[in-house]
């Protein structure tokens, strides 16, 4: 589990905290978080025909009118299916006013000004390499949408998910997970952050220590050519099968590890038995959790091939 710390996290991790629940208790304390800007959490209760939210928070129902739901609604470059499919989750705002509705108490609400927060401290504090926590909220085939902060949506492409390949972020990544990322770019001038993934994984060196030639291990089959398979053993190494009909596309098999060649950065796999699917994905293992990666390189010293590098400037 990924522990979010910053003052930003994906919506959701600030809804049962004391200080959140105790902001929303009454008039006074929603009074001093209006006054002091503070980003809040609620859970959306409803959205009526105008497209407005009903939100819970505390013992009051508050409101989120259309325009100020999403960053971009107002300017016709967000779809509206980003607030409809807010219903029933926990949703970020800023308390823009109090206001009285038949005797009650019906604080108005601005999820989009929360956001612009979140994406102006993004774009001015955060730099290439440096590695933030994100929330998988959508996995199409070509990647994985992340909240980086207040409902602030990402995109990490699935070239940049892991060095094994995979078919679809899937694999990888199950809707709602606590990630970790890396920034790969910002663009100020499209207000918009770019993510990588893969660098968190390992090198192909600190990824082959877990093995040694003689072992017989699990794997997945990624790729099948004319001259063997490829077996994915972690999420950044993979070796060579040879041919086998128990090799599928996709399929859990056992192999026996005959050579680990650093040099080469090669592995030779022999193909033992086909496995039942796993019950559950394996928890993906983070070698960085913290800071900023100036340079990434995943090939092996001495190794004759040239391998994947990343860098990362400002």
């Amino acid at each position: 589990m990924v522990i979010l710390t910053s003052r930003f996290p994906p919506e959701g991790r600030l809804l049962h905290t004391p200080e959140n629940q105790g902001a929303c208790a009454s008039p006074d304390t929603l009074r001093r978080a209006m006054e002091e800007n503070a980003i809040l959490e609620g859970t959306a209760l409803s959205c009526d025909a105008s497209h407005d939210l009903a939100v819970a928070l505390g013992p009051y129902t508050g409101r989120i009118p259309r325009e100020e739901a999403a960053l971009g609604i107002a300017e016709g470059e967000t779809r509206d299916i980003a607030i409809l499919s807010r219903v029933g989750k926990p949703v970020c705002f800023t308390v823009e006013a109090l206001e009285e509705r038949d005797g009650q108490l019906v604080p108005l609400l601005s999820r989009r000004r929360a956001q612009q927060m979140a994406l102006d401290h993004m774009l001015e504090q955060w730099r290439p390499g440096q590695i933030i926590p994100a929330a998988v909220t959508h996995l199409e085939p070509f990647g994985a949408f992340v909240d980086i902060g207040c409902g602030v949506v990402s995109l990490i492409g699935i070239e940049n998910i892991s060095v094994a390949r995979i078919p679809h972020p899937q694999a990888r990544f199950s809707v709602g997970d606590d990630i970790l990322a890396v920034v790969q770019d910002l663009d100020p001038v499209r207000r918009r952050i770019y993510l990588t993934h893969k660098e968190l994984l390992g090198t192909w060196q600190e990824n082959a220590a877990r093995f040694h030639a003689g072992m017989t291990v699990p794997g997945i089959v990624r790729g099948m050519k004319e001259y063997g398979a490829f077996v994915e053993l972690t999420p950044n190494l993979s070796g060579l099968a040879e041919h086998s009909p128990l090799l599928r596309e996709g399929g859990r098999v056992s192999v026996y590890i005959k050579a680990i060649l650093p040099e080469r950065m090669k592995i030779k796999l022999l193909v033992i038995d086909a496995l039942p699917p796993a019950a559950e994905p394996e928890p993906l293992h983070y070698f960085l959790t913290q800071g900023r990666i100036e340079k990434w390189k995943y090939a092996p010293p001495g190794c004759c091939k040239i391998g994947m590098e990343s860098i990362f400037s400002d």
